[in-house]
C-alpha cells in the first residue's frame, strides 16, 4: 500500500481556481453561442417585424460586425485599466438585453439602437473571453482553447434549435427571446464570479488590470499579420457556409427546400465534434500539424461542394468544411496570445487577441458579399473555389502556430510556472 500523496494547500487552491475558471468561461462561450444564433437565424422575422426593406437590410447586417470591430479595438485599451474578466462580466448581459431589445422593439430607430448595442458589446465580449481563454490555456500548460469554442458551437446549435421552435410555433420574437434571457442572464452573472484573469488570480479578487498590460500592450505586433490573414480566411469560409449553403444546395445542386436547411446544421454539428476532440490532437501532434490538416480538409470540402453532382455529395462537402474550419479560429487565438506572451508578456497577449479579433469581423464582412458577387457574375460553383484557394493560404503561414524557442536575456526571460494542467490533479 503506497501512502497517499497530499497536494500542498497552495497547489490545491490553484487547481480549484483554474477548474472553476475553466468551467465558468466555457459557460460564457456557450451563452454567447446561444445569443448569436438566436439573432442571425431569425433575421427574416426581424425584417418582417420592423418592415426593413431588402435594400436596407444589408446596411443593418453590416453595421453589427463593424461596430463589433470597434468594440474589440476599444477593449484592447480598456483592459489596460480593468481586468478582462470585468469586461466580459458586464458585456455579456448587454448582449442578452440588446437581443431582447431587437425582439421587443417596434420602430426602426429602436432596432438600430439595439443592434448597435449588440455589435459593440459582442466585440468587447469576443475579445475579453478569448483573452481569458488564452491565459487559462497558458496556466494549464496544454491545449484547452478548442474546448471553449466547442462550447460556443454547442450554444449555437441550442440557439438555432430554439429559433426553429419559435419560428415553427409562430411565436413573436420577444416571446422567443424573453425566457432565454431570463434564464441565461442571471446564470452568466453568477458564473462570472469564477472568471480567472492572467491564468492565476480570480477576476473577482482585484487582479491587476490587463495582467500588467501597461508596457506590453504598447509594443509592436507586426508579427501578428499572418495570423490576422488566417483569421480572415477562416471567417470567409465560415460566412460562406452560413450565408450560402442553403441557397447553393437548393438552386445549384437541385435539393428540396427542406433538404436545403440541413447543410448548415451538419456544418454546426461537425464543427462541435471537431472542436470537442481537437485539443487532444493538438496535444499529441502539435498545433502546426492540426492547422495544416484542418486547412487541407476544408479545402477538400470546398472542392467537393464546387464539383458535387447532387445534393448528397454537396452535403459531404459541407461536413468536411465543418471538420476542417473548426480548428482554425481557436488555434489562431491561441497562437497569437502565446507568441505575444513569449515576446512581451501578458499585456501584449491581451492586445494581440483584441487586434486579432477584429479580423473575425473583417472575414464575416467579406465572405458573404464575395460569394454573392462571384456567383451572380460568374457561377456559384466557381465562387466556391475562391474560399478554397484562400483556405490553402493557411498552409503558407502554418509555422506561425508553432511555439517559439525560449529567449533568455534582453527582457525576454519567461517566468517559471508550474504545469498544473498535467498529472493527477484532475484538470
Amino acid at each position: 500500500m503506497y501512502p497517499r500523496v497530499r497536494r500542498s494547500p497552495t497547489l490545491a487552491a490553484m487547481t480549484d481556481v483554474l477548474r472553476r475558471g475553466r468551467l465558468s468561461l466555457a459557460f460564457g462561450f456557450l451563452v454567447q453561442g446561444v445569443a448569436f444564433a438566436l439573432l442571425v437565424t431569425r433575421i427574416p422575422a426581424v425584417q418582417d417585424r420592423y418592415g426593413v426593406s431588402d435594400a436596407l437590410l444589408p446596411a443593418f447586417l453590416a453595421a453589427v460586425p463593424i461596430l463589433a470591430g470597434i468594440g474589440s479595438v476599444a477593449t484592447e485599451r480598456l483592459v489596460r485599466r480593468v481586468p478582462p474578466s470585468r469586461v466580459l462580466r458586464w458585456s455579456q448581459p448587454v448582449v442578452l438585453l440588446a437581443l431582447l431589445g431587437v425582439g421587443a422593439g417596434e420602430h426602426l430607430a429602436g432596432l438600430g439602437v439595439a443592434l448597435a448595442a449588440f455589435g459593440l458589446a459582442v466585440g468587447a465580449l469576443d475579445a475579453s473571453m478569448n483573452m481569458l481563454g488564452v491565459s487559462l490555456q497558458r496556466a494549464y500548460g496544454r491545449s484547452i482553447m478548442l474546448g471553449f469554442h466547442a462550447a460556443y458551437s454547442l450554444g449555437g446549435i441550442a440557439g438555432a434549435s430554439l429559433a426553429w421552435v419559435g419560428a415553427h410555433e409562430g411565436l413573436a420574437l420577444w416571446v422567443s427571446y424573453l425566457p432565454v434571457v431570463l434564464v441565461l442572464l442571471p446564470a452568466a452573472l453568477v458564473g462570472s464570479r469564477w472568471y480567472v484573469d492572467g491564468g492565476g488570480e480570480p477576476g473577482t479578487e482585484g487582479a491587476a488590470p490587463g495582467g500588467g498590460a501597461g508596457k506590453g500592450a504598447a509594443v509592436g505586433l507586426g508579427w501578428l499579420v499572418p495570423l490576422c490573414l488566417v483569421m480572415t480566411v477562416a471567417y470567409i469560409g465560415d460566412s460562406t457556409v452560413s450565408n450560402w449553403s442553403a441557397k447553393y444546395l437548393q438552386d445549384v445542386l437541385g435539393g428540396s427546400e427542406q433538404l436545403a436547411t440541413v447543410p448548415y446544421n451538419v456544418y454546426m454539428v461537425t464543427t462541435l465534434l471537431g472542436r470537442t476532440v481537437g485539443d487532444v490532437g493538438v496535444r499529441r501532434f502539435g498545433a502546426v500539424a492540426v492547422v495544416r490538416a484542418g486547412a487541407l480538409v476544408a479545402a477538400v470540402g470546398f472542392a467537393v461542394v464546387a464539383g458535387a453532382p447532387g445534393a448528397w455529395v454537396g452535403m459531404l462537402g459541407f461536413t468536411l468544411l465543418g471538420l476542417g474550419l473548426c480548428v482554425l479560429v481557436p488555434q489562431t487565438f491561441a497562437a497569437a496570445g502565446r507568441r505575444a506572451f513569449e515576446l512581451h508578456g501578458p499585456g501584449a497577449s491581451d492586445a494581440a487577441v483584441a487586434r486579432l479579433n477584429v479580423f473575425n469581423y473583417v472575414g464575416f464582412l467579406i465572405g458573404s458579399p464575395l460569394v454573392g458577387v462571384l456567383g451572380d457574375t460568374w457561377s456559384y460553383r466557381g465562387a466556391m473555389l475562391v474560399p478554397m484557394v484562400l483556405v490553402l493560404v493557411t498552409l503558407v503561414y502554418a509555422k506561425s502556430f508553432a511555439p517559439q524557442p525560449d529567449r533568455y536575456g534582453g527582457g525576454h526571460e519567461r517566468p517559471r510556472t508550474a504545469d498544473v494542467g498535467r498529472g493527477s490533479n484532475g484538470l
